[in-house]
């Protein structure tokens, strides 16, 4: 009867033990599914569920392709407010006294600007910067640093010819006389800046006309580019159209069309070959996607201006005790490369208030 009563009293403490187990695998199964709006059915998805993941995955996708193509569409507007202003890639160039009304990415008041657009479709550009102090840099369309001129260059202010090479060049080039640099696209711009000495601004415009510009291998019917005033003139050469609505992912398919590949972006442009942006390929949105892409647009750009207005990283402080931050958050190179990854919170905290990179 002992020997029973011990059975017993075991088999009941199995099935205790059993049931507390069982509830805790329950508890915790539905604690999962709580926190999931995705259903299965027989470990398969409901026709609900396929929809949102698929929703849910594209938005994920065209959110981070919007972060990170934020500099093409950018330099895209460059390109495209040029157009528009009747600065033509290598056949029209400008000279901008930036006071402090003039309207522009990164411009400071300190310095003019000479804005010098760069077509390398056709082949290679020369760049002839005098002695002088000038300030030069070029990038391409995505904004990747191509050259430094002028000052910070290699000609460190003593004057000197710059040769910009197209991507996948494979001509002749010249082995004495030029400093040479290859670019990523077709398209860039190459920015002059030019201290005015003294405090003599005109001197300054008229130093930003002394640079020449012109074919590697000039053809017969070359003519000199012209230079325009623009100065106190309205321009428009920034996205602001664009940003929160469908603009944005047209102006990024136009680039990718246009712009060979950059094999450095392979993994970027897969993102949106699923968004339907495919190079030799239209871009016709549906219903469905054209939406998606919109709200990621409105997403995307909201959060780097929080990144942008209200970061939160600890390297953004540049005195302790003060108040002022960082503006760029990278300065070993100017594709924000760390030693061990690409800072791409930094890059873009970056572009969201600026153009351009550099060393």
């Amino acid at each position: 009867m002992k020997k029973l009563s011990v059975y017993i009293c075991l088999i009941f403490l199995a099935l205790i033990s059993c049931k507390k187990e069982t509830e805790v695998t329950k508890s915790t199964d539905s604690s999962v599914d709580l926190t999931s709006d995705y259903e299965f059915t027989g470990g398969y998805p409901t026709e609900a569920t396929i929809k949102k993941a698929y929703d849910d995955a594209d938005l994920t996708r065209a959110i981070q392709a919007y972060k990170f193509f934020y500099p093409t569409v950018s330099g895209e507007g460059l390109v495209k407010g040029n157009d528009s202003i009747k600065i033509i890639p290598n056949k029209s160039f400008g000279t901008l006294d930036t006071k402090p009304g003039q309207i522009g990415f990164t411009l400071n008041s300190d310095t003019p600007y000479g804005p010098i657009p760069i077509d390398l479709s056709d082949g290679p550009m020369v760049i002839d910067i005098p002695k002088g102090p000038l300030i030069v840099v070029a990038m391409d369309v995505n904004q990747r640093w191509v050259a430094d001129m002028g000052i910070p260059g290699p000609d460190a202010g003593n004057g000197g010819k710059h040769l910009l090479l197209p991507p996948d060049y494979k001509g002749v080039v010249p082995a004495s006389g030029y400093h040479v640099w290859k670019s990523s696209s077709n398209n860039l711009t190459v920015g002059i800046r030019s201290l005015p000495v003294g405090g003599d601004v005109n001197a300054a415009i008229t130093r930003i006309k002394t640079v020449k510009v012109y074919p590697l291998n000039k053809p017969a019917n070359w003519k000199e580019p012209d230079w325009l005033d623009l100065t106190n003139k309205p321009q428009n050469t920034t996205p602001l159209g664009w940003e929160n609505n469908i603009k944005y992912w047209e102006n990024l398919n136009d680039v990718i069309q246009r712009e060979p590949v950059f094999e450095g972006y392979r993994n970027y442009y897969g993102e949106l070959a699923v968004l339907g942006i495919k190079k030799g390929k239209s871009f016709s949105p549906d219903a469905r996607m054209k939406a998606i892409l919109e709200k990621a647009a409105k997403i995307a750009n909201a959060q780097m201006r929080v990144q942008s207005f209200a970061d939160r990283r600890e390297d953004r402080v540049v005195w302790k005790d003060r108040q002022w931050e960082w503006v760029a958050l990278r300065f070993e190179d100017g594709d924000f490369n760390t030693p061990d990854y690409v800072d791409l919170d930094g890059r873009e905290t970056w572009f969201y208030q600026a153009i351009g990179a550099s060393p």
